[in-house]
């Protein structure tokens, strides 16, 4: 797994950009740190964490809140992996006093431990009332739950995020293992990965630990906030305190447990259920905004996992991701699972929005180039089978189409046509091996074979029963389009940005609606921003027609094109203008 190549620009855009983001919430300090690779990269702060010695560093203690869900629902996941419970087990088998929290329907079903580490209890939102009672006691808190509570929505039917929900779980913990939950995290989990630093009261930090201590806003101006409440049962929810270095070594460790493999499996949690708590298991309402009218389109898709938030990037892709804030402090950890590439943020100041500099770190780096793609190695059965397809379309043989594809293959379109159909490609390319293979899944991807003359894009599939032969696939041909249609794909994405009549009009066909083209074009400007022309996706040259026709792939400041383009007489026509799906990585 490579990681984040960070230069010095690279580290003073990210300090420029935190103590943006501190000036903004007015936090008297900020501390942040980089991951990538499987260790912290770059660290830095700003402000002063209320001790008089500069700002904080990378093992300065801030308390983080509700990021203390991960390793709650980790510890419950650890217990289960041993046995001694069931994610589906009612709530109310451990804990008795749950038996009073009556769902607000008849057919509701029981509350489950899944319930409540999904946010899917129905239990009633609660951060307000939550962080005021985080030094409750056990036996105050089973006192609570004996009594009821209050239901936003029947258990099962929606996202409610509830901290009650998680302070059950501490209670389930503690009633399983015999001990409290906070002794269970720290053994089986904090002191195993070696995180010395992270505590559950602050009173128990190494001896010359720097702390943050809270503020809150008042007025525009930072004051300072009543000491912390302590160590309780409600800590479940937001009780740790932790640092940039420690927190580097858990999204570090909940990274890893990507991609899925066979190498040893030895961490105080297993890979498969690290991978769990970072799945969507319950969707949250999803919207698409700008937080200017000039910024970028976001996505606000995804759901909730186990402890963990789980999104969509319209250009980074999936993202894991936790937000604290209690009265104090804010907080944020956010990593890229399939690049193993994070960013957390820590501030002493109540609800600090430390979740927006995560964000736009991530996409500085990404702007900036300095983060690394996203791997997709080709699986060996999807490998072997896109170089036996390549050796079949570059010299058919029917005894080797059949080792090759599956039964259904012959039926979707006779072999004699496909037969006729490799000709072509071969007059066309010549001789063709493997370029890249590129994996969607498993068992589907896409090939790129090299041809004397251009080359062929061949999307494959395999059939879901073993050998694994091919099951459907499809082939491209892409030719080098001719000087002329490059010209003019370039000339039009230039004018996206300012459509200009007389121009276009000088390279459309005659009756061509103008007007219809330069208002989609500016769409597409007003979309996607500045737009470059990348390599073509589909060109088969000259057709009997007289037509040119390509596609090329407009690649634009947010987001893709697919732009399909047909010349005839050195005329070009606009035939489609297809944004491309999101992410387009």
């Amino acid at each position: 797994m490579s990681e984040p190549r960070l230069d010095a620009g690279d580290l003073a855009a990210l300090r420029d950009l935190a103590a943006a983001a501190a000036a903004r919430d007015r936090a008297p300090a900020l501390a942040y740190g980089v991951v990538g690779g499987g260790r912290l990269l770059a660290a830095g702060g700003v402000g002063d964490p209320g001790d008089g010695d500069g700002a904080p560093d990378e093992r300065t203690l801030f308390r983080i809140a509700s990021m203390t869900k991960s390793f709650t629902a980790a510890a419950v996941l650890h217990l289960r992996d041993a046995g001694r419970l069931g994610l589906d087990d009612a709530v109310a088998a451990h804990v008795p006093a749950a038996a009073g929290l009556r769902p607000p329907t008849t057919d509701s079903p029981a509350i489950t431990l899944r319930h409540l580490l999904t946010m899917s209890s129905g239990l009633a939102t609660d951060d307000a009332w939550a962080d005021r009672h985080l030094d409750v006691t056990g036996a105050d808190l089973r006192g609570w739950l004996a009594e009821g509570a209050a239901f936003a929505a029947p258990p099962g039917t929606l996202f409610e995020y509830s901290n009650l929900g998680y302070g059950v779980l501490g209670q389930v913990v503690e009633a399983v293992a015999g001990v409290p939950l906070q002794h269970y995290v720290s053994a089986r989990l904090l002191g195993p990965l070696g995180m010395a630093d992270t505590v559950w009261d602050e009173r128990r930090a190494r001896a010359g630990a720097r702390l943050a201590r809270p503020h809150r806003v008042v007025d525009e101006a930072a004051v300072r906030e009543a000491p912390p409440l302590g160590d309780g049962a409600l800590a479940a929810m937001g009780g740790l305190w932790s640092t940039v270095a420690d927190l580097a070594v858990w999204i570090a460790f909940l990274a890893e447990a990507f991609p899925p493999r066979d190498d040893p499996d030895d961490g105080p949690l297993r890979r498969a259920s690290r991978r769990e708590l970072q799945q969507a298991a319950r969707a949250v309402p999803s919207a698409l905004t700008r937080e200017d009218v000039l910024g970028p389109l976001r996505l606000a898709a995804g759901g909730y996992g186990m402890g963990l938030q789980v999104a969509d990037h319209l250009e980074l892709g999936p993202m894991v991701t936790h937000s604290g804030g209690l009265p104090g402090f804010g907080s944020n950890m956010r990593w890229l699972p399939d690049r193993a590439v994070g960013v957390v943020a820590l501030a002493n100041a109540t609800y600090s929005r430390m979740g927006m500099l995560t964000r736009d770190a991530l996409e500085l780096l990404h702007a900036r180039g300095a983060l690394p793609p996203a791997p997709r190695p080709a699986p060996p059965a999807l490998a072997r089978a896109a170089a036996e397809l390549c050796a079949l379309l570059s010299d058919w043989d029917d005894a080797r189409a059949a080792a090759l594809f599956a039964d259904n293959v012959a039926l979707d379109d006779p072999l004699e046509r496909r037969r006729a159909a490799a000709a072509v490609l071969r007059a066309r390319h010549g001789p063709l091996r493997v370029a890249s293979v590129t994996a969607e899944r498993a068992t589907r991807g896409e090939a790129v074979l090299a041809g004397e003359r251009g080359s062929v894009r061949v999307s494959l599939e395999l059939a879901p029963r073993p050998p694994g032969r091919v099951q459907g696939y499809k082939a491209t041909s892409v030719l080098p389009p001719s000087e002329a249609l490059l010209a003019a794909a370039a000339r039009l994405a230039g004018l996206a940005a300012a459509p200009d009549r007389e121009a276009l009009a000088s390279l459309l066909p005659d009756g061509a609606d103008v007007d219809d083209v330069a208002r989609r074009l500016g769409a597409t400007h007003a979309l996607f921003g500045r737009l470059t022309v990348g390599d073509p996706v589909s060109a088969a040259g000259v057709g009997p027609d007289g037509i040119e026709r390509a596609t090329f792939r407009w690649r634009g400041e947010r987001g893709g094109v697919d732009v399909t383009l047909a010349m005839q007489n050195s005329r070009v026509l606009v035939e489609r203008l297809a944004p491309r799906p999101v992410p387009d990585l």
